[in-house]
């Protein structure tokens, strides 16, 4: 058995009224509620559990149909959140050039293969192919003010297109290889002709790349006046087209590099301990991670950030196709011991400490992917058509604003002296507040009902009628 819901929970009663005008009527606003408090409050987030726990809610279908065929617009509803957002944070949030927007991708897996647009994506760390929807999304971050912004789904090319099917059209016997290498090879000898076909030369234009989404995601939180000068991302962001994105809406950005891109040392001057010249490659090439092992200790710095000491190198290179870059290496202890990361940004004129500290509020996107996951179902969704999981991700997204909201200080008026960096609680803390809450909206209830004179066995029988019929009818 789990807990019955008689109310919606305390943080979606509050708020709720904020997004009535997006529903055309009473019955889609109920469920809109229902549903945000089972994604707050419920382990198991299905439509069905949601239905059934809940005492006075639609049933699954309805529910169902609130997801996938309700009027409501999730476009619309996001847009609306973001506003809502900026106007609740108005007196918490810093300038627009302490603030930042994240931008990265998650995986949310399942076991079957039944979900619309589900694919196997390749996974680095294990070198495992799981099912999954891949997420592009996007993050805002101004001091303690931090909440998801957007997402849109990546599709790979094979997939979109289907391109094995039709690649059995004009090449009835041709093998389809495993290997990646393998496989662009065949592409390019194939892509040409299968081009040729109007199905797949239409089914060919819809493809966009993971930095084709991230420059559309860019191009809406901009639109939505999202008050930001930096982007944060990861080093499969960092390439030339996303950079001259970025160039072009005046967006300064901080990057981890992988260790095994080169950097132009023309015109860098490094010096061991006792002041020698270091010897480099002569072309003036080299790799990261053959360039760290050369720097001496006596080059890195001790930097201070939350009660936490680095060490760090910085200072200042070319990469190709990017141009001139701070270069900032950072091991995770003073004493150089441990592992390092390596950071780049356009900013030049940054600190080794300023490059840090604003990339270290990248750790932000992580932690929604975390809490989205397993506090809020991100991943738990269980309905099939792609337009009922976009409803799903911007709940999750209403969920966790509206919880938000709830970690930061009192934002009714400006704060004296510096403005909050970090919230004052934690989501987990609040989702554990309103669970608390619905407890004692329960006792309360029964309460009342025993005080009306039902008796204890039919009050509890009415409470858990709904979750007796899983059990009953399987």
């Amino acid at each position: 058995m789990q807990l019955p819901i008689v109310a919606p929970a305390p943080i979606v009663e509050q708020q709720a009224e904020a997004f009535r005008n997006l529903f055309s009527d009473e019955r889609a606003y109920e469920n809109f509620q229902t549903y945000l408090t089972g994604l707050i409050v419920l382990e198991n987030k299905s439509l069905s559990n949601i239905s059934r726990c809940t005492l006075e809610s639609a049933d699954k279908t309805n529910l169902s149909r609130f997801l996938s065929e309700s009027p409501w617009k999730s476009d619309a509803m996001n847009a609306h959140r973001i506003q809502y957002m900026l106007a609740q944070t108005v007196n918490v949030r810093l300038k627009a050039e302490q603030s930042c927007l994240l931008v990265d991708d998650t995986w949310c897996e399942h076991v079957g293969g039944l979900f619309e647009y589900i694919d196997r994506h390749y996974n680095h760390s294990d070198s495992s192919y799981p099912l999954a929807h891949n997420l592009v999304t996007s993050h805002y971050r101004s001091g303690a003010v931090r909440f998801p912004v957007d997402c849109k789904v990546y599709r790979r090319y094979e997939d979109l297109t289907q391109w094995e099917q039709f690649v059995a059209k004009p090449f009835p016997d041709q093998a389809i290889p495993k290997t990646t290498q393998a496989r662009q090879k065949l592409h390019k000898a194939l892509d040409a002709t299968l081009l040729e076909d109007p199905e797949f030369a239409q089914l060919h234009e819809q493809f966009r790349t993971k930095l084709t989404i991230a420059d559309e995601l860019l191009k809406h939180a901009t639109e939505q006046g999202l008050p930001f000068t930096t982007v944060l991302m990861d080093s499969w962001y960092l390439t030339t087209e996303f950079v001259n994105q970025l160039a072009e809406r005046k967006k300064n950005w901080v990057s981890l590099l992988k260790r095994n891109r080169n950097l132009s040392m023309y015109g860098f001057g490094l010096r061991d301990a006792q002041g020698h010249p270091i010897s480099l490659p002569a072309n003036g090439v080299i790799k990261v991670e053959e360039l760290v092992p050369l720097i001496p200790a006596s080059a890195y710095r001790q930097v201070d950030i939350d009660d936490r000491s680095y060490g760090c190198f910085s200072g200042c290179t070319r990469l190709s196709g990017i141009g001139k870059v701070r270069l900032v290496i950072c091991f995770e202890a003073a004493d150089l011991s441990g592992s390092y990361a390596v950071l780049v940004t356009n900013r030049t004129d940054w600190s080794a400490k300023q490059t840090l500290s604003m990339y270290l509020q990248r750790w932000t996107i992580e932690t929604f992917y975390r809490d989205g996951k397993q506090l809020l179902g991100l991943d738990q969704y269980r309905v099939r058509a792609m337009s009922a999981m976009q409803s799903h991700w911007c709940l999750v997204f209403v969920a966790y604003s509206l919880l938000h909201l709830a970690c930061l200080p009192s934002s009714s008026k400006p704060p004296r002296g510096k403005r909050p960096t970090h919230p004052i609680q934690t989501i987990g803390e609040v989702v554990r507040q309103q669970g608390q809450a619905l407890i004692e909206q329960l006792i309360l209830f029964a309460h009342d009902q025993l005080l009306q004179g039902q008796a204890a066995a039919q009050v509890f029988t009415n409470l858990f009628a709904k979750q007796q019929k899983q059990f009953s009818h399987p």
